[in-house]
């Protein structure tokens, strides 16, 4: 039963082979705790007190998080609301139970003279991995692309005559973002020297490397994160440099230039405005602090 419903997940309703395999290990981790098999669990026995169990088991005998165990339940809940559609279960035991609150953790973001110090220099660069790497700082921080998204664009994707990016976004789901003359500078040059890299060679990707046997292939996460953290920890102090803050960065700067929050959720492909609502807060955050701070009267450092 666990298989149809990791089958159904991810043929019919397209999730990603990371999140369907975290939903196989999470349903795992609930048949180890009942003791049974995965082959052999039986959906309809276990009832409410035996997710609260785990529940509770995950949370101090585990030591998990709020957010991880609040992240397992949620490939349960999905499973027996499967079952209950599939009508293979009487009811889904996960509906009534309490989970622990999760604090929202605020998006960080890069600042931007960081962001001025990181694109100024990229301009000096001249060979092929340089070129493409610098590509990759700033089309992050000028589209708001995931990680994923990234990775997975093609050549027909981006469309300079328009000035615009097409982006497959999660369930395979479009948006196009608008580009400026300055990315699109930088695509012309890296495409120039993508081509005298490769000579007559099609591109299978918009971003591509070697690999070891020195052939072209595209280029996998491992490698554009490392180009990410590796650049941005040359010119920020965040613990964090990946492509996700660039993102944030992106969401970020938007709003304090006066984007509105519906325009931002398009760009970010957000589905629900919740999930663009984070960086208000964020950007709220930042404000009290820097009155605090700077405000004779507010109970700052300059509160003497």
């Amino acid at each position: 039963m666990i298989q149809r419903f990791l089958d159904y997940i991810a043929i019919e309703r397209k999730y990603s082979p990371k999140t369907v395999e975290a939903y196989r290990d999470d349903l795992r981790e609930f048949c180890d705790y009942l003791g049974v098999s995965p082959e052999t669990f039986d959906p309809r026995l276990p009832d409410e007190e035996d997710v609260k169990g785990w529940v509770l088991h995950l949370m101090e005998d585990r030591h998990q998080s709020p957010r991880s165990v609040k992240r397992r339940m949620s490939a349960l809940s999905s499973f027996y609301k499967y079952l209950l559609r599939e009508k293979q279960v009487a009811r889904d035991i996960t509906r009534k139970v309490i989970l622990p609150k999760v604090k929202p953790a605020l998006p960080v973001f890069f600042k931007p003279h960081e962001m001025e110090q990181a694109t100024a220099q990229m301009d000096y660069a001249d060979d092929f991995e340089s070129i493409r790497n610098s590509l990759i700082i700033d089309m992050l921080y000028q589209t708001g692309m995931r990680q994923a998204e990234m990775l997975g664009l093609q050549d027909d994707d981006v469309d300079l005559t328009q000035a615009q990016v097409r982006i497959f976004g999660k369930r395979r789901k479009e948006r196009i973002v608008p580009i400026g003359d300055e990315l699109i500078a930088r695509i012309h040059q890296y495409l120039e020297a993508r081509a005298e890299w490769m000579g007559s060679t099609v591109a299978p990707a918009f971003l591509v490397r070697h690999n070891r046997d020195k052939e072209v292939v595209p280029m996998d996460k491992a490698t554009l994160y490392k180009i990410v953290r590796t650049r941005m920890g040359e010119v920020s102090t965040l613990k964090k440099h990946s492509p996700h803050v660039l993102r944030h960065t992106f969401a970020t700067t938007l709003l304090n230039q006066g984007a509105d929050i519906r325009s931002i959720q398009a760009l970010l492909g957000h589905a629900s405005l919740h999930a663009t609502q984070v960086y208000t807060h964020t950007t709220f955050e930042q404000i009290q602090r820097v009155y605090r701070d700077a405000h004779p009267r507010a109970g700052g450092k300059n509160d003497r």
